[in-house]
Order: C-alpha cells, then sequence, then structure tokens
C-alpha cells in the first residue's frame, strides 16, 4: 500500500503568512515538507518572514513569495517562482479571502468587484494554475466558508463570492483526477482571528458563538490539521467541501 506522507514534498500556500495559512505552513514543515509562503499585502511581510523562520527551523527549506493574486498573470509568476525555489510543487493551499459583511442596498460596485476578485476570480486561477504546474498525484485546497451553508444576512457578497469555489472545485476534481490530483474544499465556521471580529458586533459574535459545540468559534487549530489530512491519507477524497465547523451549521 502507497504510504501518504509530506515528507521531502513541496508545499505551496497562498496568504501563508499569518493566521491559519501561517499555521498550515508551521504544521507542513514539522511533517517535513519544504514550504512557499506567498503574502499579499506589505503588512504581512513580517509576520510572513518570521513564518519562514519557523520552518526554515526544523531543517526544511522554505521561501517567502508576495503577489496580488486577483490578477492571473501573478499566480502563474507565484508557481513558477515556487517550482523554482523548491521544485515541482505537490500541494497547493489556497487560504486566501477577503470578508465584508453589509447589506445588498448599501453594497458598491466597486465592493462588489473587489470581493468577488479576491474570493472567487484569485480561487479560479489558483486552481487553474496548479492543475497545469502541480505533481501528478499533487493536492489542491481551497478554504472557503460554513455561510454556504447558512441562511443569513449581511454576507452577501463573502458568501457570495466564495460559493463559486465549489464548483471550480468539482469541475477540477473531475478534470485532475486522470493525474492523480484531488481537489477539495474546507469551509470553517467563523473563526477566530482578525478576519472575522472586524465585521462584528461584540452581541453577534455571542451569536455566532452560541451556534457551535462549546459555545466557541472556529479555531485555527480546528481547521490546519485537516488540510495536513487531505494532503495526506486524505487523498482518496476529491470534489468534496468538507464543512468543519463544530455544528455551526451545515446541509
Amino acid at each position: 500500500m502507497a504510504e501518504h506522507t509530506l515528507t521531502g514534498k513541496n508545499v505551496l500556500i497562498a496568504g501563508g503568512a499569518k493566521n491559519l495559512g501561517g499555521l498550515i505552513a508551521r504544521q507542513a514543515a514539522e511533517a517535513g515538507a519544504n514550504v512557499a509562503i506567498h503574502y499579499n499585502s506589505e503588512s504581512s511581510k513580517t509576520d510572513a518572514e518570521q513564518t519562514l523562520a519557523d520552518i526554515e527551523a526544523t531543517g526544511v527549506r522554505g521561501v517567502v513569495l508576495s503577489g496580488d493574486l486577483t490578477k492571473p498573470e501573478n499566480i502563474e509568476k507565484l508557481f513558477a517562482e515556487a517550482t523554482e525555489a523548491l521544485g515541482k510543487i505537490d500541494v497547493a493551499v489556497n487560504t486566501v479571502g477577503k470578508v465584508l459583511r453589509k447589506p445588498i442596498v448599501d453594497t458598491t460596485e466597486d465592493e462588489y468587484d473587489d470581493m468577488f476578485d479576491v474570493n472567487a476570480k484569485s480561487a479560479y486561477f489558483f486552481i487553474k494554475e496548479a492543475g497545469k504546474q502541480l505533481a501528478d498525484n499533487g493536492k489542491v485546497i481551497s478554504l472557503v466558508t460554513s455561510l454556504l451553508g447558512a441562511f443569513t444576512d449581511g454576507y452577501s457578497t463573502y458568501a457570495g463570492g466564495k460559493s463559486p469555489v465549489e464548483h471550480f472545485t468539482r469541475a477540477a476534481a473531475k478534470e485532475y483526477a486522470e493525474r492523480g490530483i484531488s481537489v477539495t474544499a474546507i469551509a470553517p465556521g467563523p473563526m477566530d482571528t482578525p478576519f472575522f471580529y472586524g465585521q462584528e458586533t461584540p452581541e453577534r459574535v455571542e451569536f455566532h458563538k452560541s451556534q457551535a459545540m462549546g459555545n466557541q468559534l472556529t479555531k485555527i487549530e480546528d481547521i490546519a490539521p485537516i488540510v495536513r489530512f487531505l494532503a495526506t491519507d486524505g487523498w482518496w477524497i476529491t470534489g468534496q467541501t468538507i464543512f468543519a465547523n463544530g455544528g455551526y451549521t451545515t446541509r
């Protein structure tokens, strides 16, 4: 029986500087993988460099790369630079996302375009480039949201922008199967990170907590092991969106 491991593999993480992406990067390195860490804004550069130091301390190789992934040419460049630095990429993880909580009647065209560029367009072209550049038997893992299974207000452009990623995932899973590449998505519940708190009132935070086991938000430590599983022993799972949210919502 084939052994499914990250030892000696090359992992690319879009949005890998901090929070969930940073934890995924560190856990991949601890499992023996070389890691390419992508960050977008200059404000994340220091975090990316610290994550790089952490992974190199485990004895693996790493590299920090940057770029605006709403531009497909930057995604092509990201994969090319990661491959040049580490070798053929085996696992591509996309944690990139942007959240906006705003009523539909108040949402501008620019806000709509920005949200769909970050949450849908960048995900599509990341999956596309992964299909072109990944090694055979590789893994593509995207982060979406459990709001895809919720009936709620305020998040039309966030949940709406993430929803196409499910369909991209299903199509790519069929198209890439011949090469043994699995394509999956993980849908966390509201996560205990700054990404979430900036959009919510304290009262709504407490409501979101009340909807999950243990009266708590999803933690990055709940999600990173699922990424590691899909990249190793979970290789047979493909075309799926995994709702990991402590019972916050399902469908």
